[in-house]
């Protein structure tokens, strides 16, 4: 099956087209979420895909969304072409394996993340306040050294195109409820630990991440994708040293060969090149196989 840049089915209403996710209304309670091989750096979507990352989303998010289904509920409802409404069938080729159907919550407005170690934007703030979003930290950190304790640091849903800007709890209390807040950042910090020290067992570090959560009616459940290598920055056990920059099974390969082209971070995006499209590739596919034990059925 050839890559999938976008979708375009007829049957049913296309309501957004994500960086990477198409989603489809089938009805008033359903959606159809559809991941598709496009990839974005820096909020720019690039021009060409990244044939199968799609599927490896889809699947690490359903593996993950299983595992803490005793934590709480998610938007699940089939994930088998075979189970989706009759006028899908005829997609089943291009759905396959990329997409599932979906219970439609109402999107918290705050981005959850979790720090596990302080890499990235956390580790430049610490650097210049000692801080990272607010929590105070210890003195005397390295670059990417591991936390005591995961923080919960929210952040704004930006607009496609636009970034997410970091929040303190307070901000973040402001927006949902200081009650909301402090049981999303329980539930995401139980979930970020139990998959921090499941990956680590199959040597993957799992050195930050980001949660969305939703409302249906009253019921708070899981949504979109989950612990994916485009929702975290994932480092390989071997050879992990705190005091510098970590290599990746997560698109920062892809960031940094960007960076390298000079790129200055708005659109229009530059070509991918074949083989830094098959680099990328392979990285999601051995993140993939590492977590799951299995091989990616394509």
């Amino acid at each position: 099956m050839a890559a999938v840049m976008e979708t375009d089915l007829k049957e049913y209403p296309r309501i957004s087209r994500g960086k990477v996710r198409d989603i489809y209304e089938i009805d008033a309670d359903t959606l159809l979420i559809v991941t598709t091989d496009r990839i974005s750096a820096f909020d720019v979507v690039m021009p060409d895909p990244i044939e199968d990352k799609g599927k490896v989303l889809n699947q690490i998010t359903l593996f993950w969304m299983d595992m803490m289904g005793d934590l709480m509920p998610n938007h699940i409802i089939a994930t088998d072409v075979n189970d989706f409404p009759e006028p899908l069938r005829a997609h089943a080729d291009a759905l396959r394996g990329r997409s599932l159907l979906a219970r439609r919550a109402k999107p918290l407005p705050v981005e959850c993340i979790v720090r596990g170690f302080i890499t990235g934007s956390g580790w430049k703030d610490y650097q210049k306040t000692g801080q990272v979003c607010g929590h105070a930290l210890p003195a005397g950190l390295r670059e990417s050294e591991m936390l005591e304790t995961p923080l919960f640091t929210p952040s704004t849903k930006a607009e496609l195109g636009d970034h997410d800007e970091n929040i303190t709890l307070e901000q973040a209390a402001a927006l949902i409820g200081e009650e909301m807040m402090r049981k999303v950042e329980g539930l995401a910090i139980a979930i970020y630990a139990r998959a921090r020290d499941y990956a680590r067992q199959r040597g993957i570090i799992i050195a930050d991440t980001k949660f969305e959560f939703g409302m249906v009616g009253d019921q708070l459940i899981l949504i979109d994708e989950v612990l994916t290598p485009d929702s975290s920055r994932f480092w390989p056990v071997e050879g992990y040293e705190p005091g510098r920059s970590q290599p990746s099974f997560d698109k920062q390969y892809f960031r940094d060969w960007l960076e390298e082209t000079g790129f200055n971070k708005q659109p229009p995006a530059p070509r991918v090149p074949a083989d830094i499209a098959a680099r990328t590739r392979a990285k999601y596919m051995e993140a993939y196989a590492l977590l799951t034990g299995r091989t990616l059925e394509i």
